[in-house]
């Protein structure tokens, strides 16, 4: 069960679901008769009873229902004897059944996304904007505050490439697609035959799926990575966006009295792909010539050449400018095909008025084909191919509250020469109702070459091919599909507006824009080639306001007319793209090592002889960057010769400076640990932004970038608030805050490391401390502050209910500011579809609302906060005690779990470890969790947690445990979250692993740490008050319980094909046996790392 809907668990309506399970599991076993015959069928379904075994006098009980009941002998029999059924199994039917079961556990986990998202649309559900909006106004919110924060409100969620989405992206689609049939199939006048053609859809999905290789053969580069965000732009928030704020604004309206203001945007979007450094080598300033031309075939822009190598993050940046501007454009043609009324005010009659005699003075000015410069400016295109003519854009037929469930494309699409035909002829026509008396017509005049030219003095054309040679005939089609050719055919199809004087004035304007938006496109095309680009800055947009103005202009005249229900339209939600998404989509956050700082800062010192920096102490670091901060000279000579990692980081900073803020988010220092680790990037920033402005000779583009310190490890998070305290003090800094960033100081906090580092409780509440110090820290200086969540998706990462993680954080620590990541699988469970991706999106606003207006209580006395202490004391020492100290852990973890082979999966570009190190120190979160997660073991979170709450048990504690666990939020969202991954755990399953795979000396750990788990279970129950777990969350434990019969059978499976690899470990079939049944468990726990 993916951790990231549990919150809404209870919103699953189970007749449907387990109809819908039944539907696809059967349609799955007709496909597998015919893939892998009756004799292996007949196999699985042993397999599948023994998981799920009936007992003669009462029910179907699976093993694990057995061990609730009591009867474990019985359990345990049952589990040994499906191992020995496994274990005789060939090495291709172990292959077949761990491929036939991981497929199971998939479909299951789309029909629970399908009901919930049907649940949502089919109900007012909790934590909606109107359902949260009504509670906020009659607990005494006047409508005023409730608009103001609202509309005041910011929350970027930052989409990174962390490596956890395990299944291919030809997989997912293909999930989705299965998603939309079953949509289709819950409509209630779909009549048989109908039906009956869904159902062979279905089959064929399902065959597809079967036949497709599941495993990645190849490490995805950062190419890959950064695809896979536009992609989630493209297929799910380029539509989910304008209807969530459709609906905030109905929301808003209905209990205020006023709409949402269409600029206002409260939810944006950010990106770590290919702005991510830290640790991963493979995102450098080397990698681009790959990323651009990879990512220009998904774009369809077919006309690129292979480019020169240049920085990956400027042509992310870039390329994202390129796919929104191309969005826009098929936004901006369907409102032209919508918007054909002639009635407007007049500041758009004006405009509409001075396009057409802009066009016309161009026109006249036009000169023929046949000149000499468009013949010689054809010849010197032809050595770039051209783009592809495509097709006419999506969905310009369909009403704007129409959704789109095409998914057969993921690809932008570009506009076919005169693609805008049908409505042209339509704006002849209404040119002779409404001005009978002009009536300029498009003429041409022919010359005795056979070419043709506009003219106001002209004669009919006479088709003059017949006269014309193969060759010339040749020459006359390749110009025709060159750029000079392909403009000039436009204007044959479609009639020149310079022609139309005063009609269809909408039409005019949005002409106009579409023309500005593919001289913009055109522009990037050029700059991502690096060819020279001479448009002026008229002739193309820059920025979002550039945009927004004409669009806004027709906004206004529709209302101003009588037509505020076309205004509110495609229109409207034209306006909030833009407004949302701007010109980049999705700013780019760059991340680095605050050590690789020092280290460039070693090299500029001793270059200048003033000494190795990194050898200073804090206060003299302190001093040197502040005196360079305040001049105003740079710092770094043009001469210094440096080695590659310096020249990287230096050459990251000096493309920040080139794209400024205008495409760039915030500067991320991850492991900061000192004030000079800011101050450090500052000048570095500073440096480059001079150095690029003299070579410019112009200020450079934008503000500088935040800089956000990211504090990860237990010592990190306790130094925080006195890291932040200290720059604060410095008055440079202290002016640059309030000057540059508004007064706004964004700080980032780590839950991965944090976790790995102290266990999952002490970093829990160490984390909560440092919100706490970090607010009282800008407090004092009168600084706003923004927090930045790095929550990974399990509950081992800081992952968990969105909702629950923002309503448990420290009072005053969100004050209608939210900033927080989403990771690997994440992004495609929570945004992957559009109706899914409008529930996210409320639930973040939704949730930030109430902690800002609502704040969580905090702990009611200072008794409380001691015994969290004391009970992060114990629980941090007997996680270190077993993970860090007891020599035999390391070797326990390799055996017991299949961290050694998770590296084969190349579900990231990044390697698993910063360090080349086997110790479990430099090894990744990811990993870390994920090896543990596959063995049912989960020992990541709940690992000293029983040791903790036993503690404090007994010395006399328990009510005051259990008056915290319901008074205050943030303790009870800790104990939820532990039992909610005790709930996953399967003790037997994970004894299974150790008895097969761990050496017989290194048993007794294993027995060790199963009896801590039980302790665990023993003192959650004890604080909770709960019969057993999950006893709160009743449709969380059945929907858990539903997966097991598949579930189960792949880990032992597992567990076979662990122990025949580890005696054959170059057996690449074997090998890629194991990942299957990796890519199932993955599947039926619904989480990775």
């Amino acid at each position: 069960m993916t951790d990231i809907t549990d919150d809404i668990a209870e919103e699953i309506s189970f007749q449907g679901f387990e109809d819908d399970c039944r539907l696809l599991g059967n349609l799955l076993n007709d496909v597998l008769q015919r893939e892998v015959g009756h004799q292996f069928m007949e196999k699985l379904e042993r397999t599948r009873v023994l998981a799920q075994v009936m007992l003669p006098a009462v029910q179907l009980l699976s093993a694990c229902n057995m061990r609730m009941a009591g009867i474990e002998d019985t359990a345990e029999l049952l589990e040994k004897q499906l191992a020995a059924e496994l274990s005789k199994m060939t090495l291709e039917e172990a292959v077949s059944l761990a491929r036939a079961f991981s497929h199971y556990l998939n479909l299951t986990g789309i029909a629970e996304t399908h009901h919930r998202v049907t649940k949502a649309r089919s109900s007012a559900i909790s934590k909606s904007c109107d359902d949260t909006f009504s509670q906020l106004v009659q607990g005494g919110v006047s409508p005023d505050e409730l608009y103001d924060t609202v509309c005041k409100q910011v929350v970027e969620i930052v989409l990174t490439a962390h490596p956890t989405q395990i299944n291919r992206r030809t997989l997912q689609y293909k999930h989705i697609r299965i998603a939309h049939l079953l949509e289709y199939n819950d409509r209630p006048d779909l009549g048989q035959e109908d039906r009956e053609m869904l159902i062979e859809d279905l089959v064929r999905e399902l065959a597809s799926i079967w036949q497709t290789d599941e495993l990645r053969r190849h490490r995805p580069t950062p190419v890959d990575e950064a695809r896979a965000g536009l992609n989630i732009v493209e297929q799910s928030l380029w539509r989910a966006v304008p209807h969530y704020l459709r609906r905030l604004s109905n929301a808003l309206k209905k209990h205020t009295g006023r709409p949402l203001p269409l600029t206002c945007t409260p939810i944006k979007f950010g990106s770590w792909m290919g702005g991510d450094r830290d640790g991963n080598p493979n995102v450098t300033a080397k990698v681009c010539s790959f990323l651009v031309s990879v990512l220009c075939v998904y774009v369809n822009m077919s006309g690129f050449k292979l480019l020169k190598q240049t920085n990956v993050t400027r042509n992310v940046s870039l390329l994202s400018r390129w796919m929104a501007i191309d969005l826009y454009i098929r936004e901006v043609d369907n409102l032209r095909f919508e918007l054909s009324m002639n009635l407007c005010n007049m500041k758009l009659s004006r405009l509409a008025h001075e396009i057409l005699e802009k066009a016309n003075s161009a026109e006249d000015r036009h000169e023929s084909w046949s000149h000499p410069s468009s013949w010689a400016q054809f010849k010197n295109q032809s050595n770039i191919s051209p783009p592809f003519p495509t097709q006419l854009p999506a969905g310009a037929d369909l009403p704007s509250c129409a959704e789109h469930n095409d998914v057969d494309s993921h690809y932008p699409r570009l506009d076919v020469p005169g693609s805008e035909l049908p409505y042209n002829r339509q704006d002849i026509q209404d040119s002779s109702r409404v001005e009978e008396t002009s009536r300029d017509k498009l003429t041409v005049k022919t010359h005795g070459n056979g070419n043709v030219n506009n003219s106001g003095n002209s004669q009919p054309v006479t088709p003059r091919a017949s006269s014309l040679s193969s060759g010339q005939l040749a020459q006359r089609r390749i110009f025709a599909e060159s750029q000079v050719g392909r403009n000039s055919f436009q204007k044959l199809l479609e009639p020149s507006s310079s022609y139309i004087p005063g009609i269809a004035p909408y039409r005019v304007v949005l002409g106009d824009v579409k023309e500005k938006l593919s001289k913009t496109r055109k522009r990037l095309e050029l700059l991502l080639e690096d060819l020279p680009c001479e448009y002026d800055s008229w002739d193309y947009y820059e920025t979002s306001e550039q945009l927004l103005e004409p669009l806004l202009l027709c906004y206004d005249s529709l209302q101003s007319c009588g037509s505020g229900i076309l205004a509110d339209g495609r229109l409207a939600d034209l306006i909030r793209r833009v407004s949302t998404f701007g010109m980049v989509l999705m700013k780019l956050d760059l991340r680095q090592e605050s050590g690789r700082h020092s280290e460039t800062l070693d090299a500029i010192t001793n270059y200048l002889d003033m000494g190795t920096y990194s050898e200073w102490d804090e206060e003299k670091k302190l001093e040197f960057l502040t005196k360079e901060l305040k001049g105003k000279r740079p710092l770094v000579p043009p001469s210094i010769e440096v080695d590659p990692d310096v020249k990287e980081v230096l050459d990251t900073f000096r493309v920040a400076a080139e794209l400024g803020s205008d495409s760039l988010g915030a500067y991320v220092i991850s492991m900061a640990s000192n004030a000079s680790d800011v101050l450090a990037v500052e000048l570095l920033q500073k440096d480059a932004r001079l150095a690029v402005a003299g070579e410019l000779g112009r200020p450079c583009p934008g503000a500088t970038l935040r800089v956000v310190p990211l504090f990860e490890t237990v010592k990190d998070l306790r130094e925080a608030g006195s890291v932040i305290r200290k720059l604060l003090s410095i008055d440079w800094y202290h002016d640059h805050i309030v000057k540059n960033h508004n007064g706004d100081q964004e700080v980032m906090v780590g839950y991965s490391d944090s976790g790995k580092d102290a266990g999952r409780f002490t970093a829990a509440w160490e984390l909560y401390k440092a919100q706490e110090d970090v607010v009282a820290a800008c407090n004092e200086y009168g600084i706003k502050i923004t927090l930045f969540h790095g929550r990974g998706g399990s509950i081992g990462r800081g992952g968990g209910p969105t909702y629950l993680a923002i309503q448990s954080q420290p009072p005053g620590s969100v004050m209608g500011t939210l900033r927080s990541t989403e990771q690997g699988e994440m992004v495609q469970a929570k945004f992957g579809l559009p109706k899914m991706a409008v529930r996210q999106l409320e639930i973040h606003t939704t949730a930030v609302l109430l902690a800002t207006l609502r704040p969580p209580q905090p702990p009611k006395e200072q008794k409380w906060r001691n015994l969290m202490d004391e009970i992060s004391k114990i629980s941090c020492t007997t996680y270190r005690n077993t993970v860090y100290e007891n020599p035999e852990f390391l070797a326990y973890f390799h055996e017991a779990t299949p961290q050694a082979e998770l590296g084969f999966l190349n579900i990231g570009s990044r390697p698993t470890r910063r360090k080349s190190s086997i110790g479990i120190g430099h090894l990744r979160a990811i990993p870390w969790v994920f090896a543990w997660t596959q063995t049912r073991f989960v020992l990541p979170a709940w690992l000293g947690v029983g040791a903790g709450l036993k503690g404090v048990c007994e010395k006399g504690h328990t009510e005051d445990l259990q008056a915290m666990y319901e008074n205050w939020p943030f303790f009870q969202s800790t104990i939820d979250l532990i039992e909610m991954v005790l709930g996953k755990t399967d003790i037997p399953i994970a004894k299974h692993y150790d008895e097969v795979l761990v050496s017989e000396s290194r048993r007794e750990l294993g027995a060790e740490l199963r009896r801590e788990l039980l302790t665990a279970e023993k003192f959650v129950l004890l604080v909770t008050g709960h019969e057993k777990l999950s006893d709160n969350n009743r449709s969380l434990r059945k929907i858990i319980e539903s997966r097991l019969p598949y579930l189960n059978p792949m880990n032992m499976l597992q567990v076979e094909i662990l122990k025949r690899l580890r005696r054959d470990d170059d057996n690449n079939k074997l090998r890629d046996a194991l990942l299957i049944t990796i890519n199932g468990i993955a599947a039926g726990m619904r989480n990775t790392g």
